[in-house]
């Protein structure tokens, strides 16, 4: 049997294209889609797809709920289940338009691919996030070596990371320049950083690990004194190769590019809580942490907004909706001293603006009933 099927290479390649360039979608989504595919393709051989019928859609979504991960050999996540089945619906319904194609597939075939109700709505459950504290992260900046420039690189990192809650796409890319200390700002440039959604917007520090930003602070003098690193050299360097004294390739010092991809970043986020005993966060959490640190500050609406274009959001609530759940301990405290308030009720409501109020309240209305419960 071949490895590949020539005609569907040549109809995925079409579709890739459609999605880059007629949808706007990016890299990480087209290969999302592309492993999806090959999913299906494994379970029909590489069947040619203008061959599609209901049932391979059904044979597959049993497969796929019996299916294991290649890295951990547990059974695939709802959430991984229905990306999968949710890419595969929207390819064939787009296939069964296309010349060539749309007399073979019938496009309410696609229909096929759609998850039950019951797995759909485990897979969009939202779960209470393993989040660091600011307290862990201190601890695991005081750890972490800082005897050369690699190691000094790894805990500016890590530092910069807890102060602007920055995604690690754009930590992969910031540039030297795009960091004004006199300000304590980071420029978030889409036309140098990979930002989501292309967004451009400033970033000021935030006091959430005490010491972090003094780490900073340290990192770009070096660069800039020590390493004569210019405002378009990387942030962030990555590490430079070169040949050691037994033959083999060892890190020599920094490079002057950036990271071409996010793995580093992530490995050594997994080193430094490893070696501070800590269980591993990733960079992510880190932005969920920012906020968690923000509704324990007590901020009025100006100040939240303030926090939450510091994150690069529009709008107030797709901070509140998509980082800041309660802890399921502080949820706890919340409920059981809120008798305590029943007195002064009235001046709560005073002191807070109402129309920011009546603008979270109608967000929260528009949740679905689980996630909002």
């Amino acid at each position: 049997m071949a490895k590949t099927n020539a005609a569907n290479e040549r109809i995925k390649r079409d579709y890739f294209r459609y999605l880059k360039d007629a949808l706007g979608r990016d890299e990480a989504t087209i290969d999302r889609v592309a492993k999806s595919l090959a999913r299906f393709e494994d379970s029909t051989r590489r069947r040619d797809f203008r061959k599609f019928h209901r049932e391979q859609a059904i044979a597959f979504k049993q497969k796929l709920a019996e299916a294991r991960s290649a890295r951990t050999d547990a059974r695939l996540s709802k959430a991984t289940v229905l990306a999968t089945l949710r890419d595969l619906k929207a390819f064939f319904a787009w296939a069964s338009r296309e010349p060539g194609y749309k007399s073979h597939i019938a496009y309410c075939d696609a229909d096929y691919f759609t998850l039950a109700e019951r797995d759909t709505a485990i897979a969009r459950a939202r779960r209470e996030k393993t989040v660091p504290s600011p307290e862990q992260v201190r601890h695991v900046l005081d750890t972490m070596p800082a005897g050369t420039p690699l190691d000094r690189r790894d805990r500016a990192l890590i530092a910069f990371t807890a102060i602007t809650a920055a995604r690690v796409n754009a930590l992969a890319s910031f540039r030297l320049g795009n960091v004004d200390m006199a300000k304590s700002m980071v420029a978030h440039d889409a036309r140098t950083v990979n930002t989501k959604f292309g967004k451009t917007f400033p970033t000021y520090f935030m006091p959430v690990v005490e010491g972090a930003q003094d780490i900073v602070a340290d990192w770009v003098r070096e660069l800039r004194e020590d390493h004569l690193f210019a405002p378009t050299d990387p942030l962030f360097p990555a590490t430079a190769m070169g040949v050691g004294e037994d033959g083999g390739f060892q890190p020599t010092g920094l490079a002057r590019h950036n990271w071409a991809s996010t793995g580093p970043i992530r490995d050594a986020f997994r080193r430094a809580f490893e070696r501070a005993g800590l269980p591993y966060f990733n960079p992510h959490s880190f932005r969920d942490m920012a906020v968690r640190h923000a509704m324990t500050l007590d901020l009025g609406p100006e100040e939240m907004k303030a926090w939450s274009q510091n994150l690069g959001h529009s709008d107030v609530l797709t901070t509140f909706t998509s980082y800041g759940q309660v802890p399921t301990h502080r949820q706890a405290e919340l409920i059981r001293g809120a008798g305590a308030v029943k007195g002064v009720a009235g001046k709560l409501v005073s002191a807070v603006n109402p129309a920011f109020v009546a603008q979270v309240l109608a967000a929260l209305q528009t949740l679905p009933s689980e996630e909002a419960g």
